[in-house]
């Protein structure tokens, strides 16, 4: 068996949707990134990435390439489990924790659980959020971020 770990980090900006788990919130400001900048399921696929030895999203879906700009995250999540299943692994399960001072997430995470159960497998998925209690870039409200840890075994 494989643990990963990952990380991103977005700020918020108006103009923007903001999507999570694959889930388009309704709120006044939304993250800036080249692709939907949903920061919850980056930081899945780094997990997963990192414990499948695989590297980073920024490898494998470059900033610089346009060929992502705008692209929906849960796609490039199903790139990324089909990668590691070529190199004969298999997700277990994935917790992540979303990091927002606002909106409310609570009422959007089992939408966003189903969302990333569709892809790598039902009752693998946990998902939580937590405010910074006014501290930092996210308690202030300029950013979002998300810590994920994946641990994966061999493909059976």
């Amino acid at each position: 068996m494989r643990i990963g770990h990952g990380y991103d980090v977005h700020r918020l900006v108006p103009g923007r949707r903001l999507i999570l788990g694959g889930v388009d919130i309704p709120w006044e400001m939304g993250l800036l990134g080249h692709s939907d900048a949903d920061v919850l399921v980056h930081a899945v696929m780094d997990a997963i990435l990192g414990a499948a030895g695989e590297g980073d999203i920024g490898r494998l879906f470059p900033d610089s390439d346009p060929a992502y700009a705008g692209a929906d995250s849960l796609k490039l999540l199903e790139q990324v489990v089909e990668r590691v299943r070529g190199k004969g692994w298999q997700v277990e399960n994935v917790d992540a924790t979303m990091i927002a001072q606002r909106p409310k997430l609570m009422p959007h995470i089992p939408q966003m659980i189903k969302n990333l159960e569709m892809i790598l497998g039902e009752g693998r998925v946990n998902v939580k959020a937590t405010t910074e209690e006014g501290l930092g870039f996210s308690g202030s409200g300029e950013g979002m971020a998300a810590h994920a840890v994946c641990l994966l075994s061999p493909a059976q």
